[in-house]
């Protein structure tokens, strides 16, 4: 069966810019818990029904899915984990590199059923090292990325 084909919702130029620019000096098992506990209360604030997901390195170390999520929520946030793991990059920039480009996972040799180009998943970054993920689902992906934005920028300023 074929990948669907992505919509184009945003500039890639303004998406690379943005990642360039979304990377910690540090960042550890607290700073994950913070990170998690800042995206839930962002989400709670818009009445969003959002799942979290925040790993460090193998190790998931927050995980909450708040009333309204729903399970298939937490496929999401696999499935956009594997691929911020295989790329290095937000899984927004890599959904909006495909659409501009009138491709689909297919033309990369990936299988929607593993990997998921929509926004709401970003990696971890400290200098040029990922050191984890940090995901989001629940509303429409240019919604999860942005909230996804909005939280990292607040640590990282």
């Amino acid at each position: 069966m074929p990948n669907t084909e992505i919509p184009v919702l945003a500039d890639v130029a303004e998406l690379e810019a943005e990642f360039a620019r979304l990377r910690f000096a540090k960042f550890d098992h607290e700073t994950a818990l913070a990170l998690g506990e800042d995206l839930i209360r962002r989400s709670r604030d818009r009445g969003w029904p959002m799942a979290v997901s925040v790993k460090l390195g193998d190790h998931e170390v927050f995980h909450v899915a708040l009333p309204g999520a729903k399970p298939i929520n937490d496929n999401w946030i696999r499935r956009k984990r594997n691929l911020i793991e295989l790329t290095g990059e937000p899984s927004f920039l890599v959904g909006q590199r495909l659409a501009a480009a009138g491709k689909t996972l297919d033309d990369l040799n990936l299988s929607e059923v593993d990997f998921a180009p929509a926004g709401g998943g970003y990696p971890l970054i400290v200098g040029d090292t990922v050191v984890g993920s940090a995901i989001v689902s629940g509303v429409p992906q240019q919604d999860d990325h942005a909230l996804l934005v909005e939280a990292l920028a607040a640590f990282i300023d």
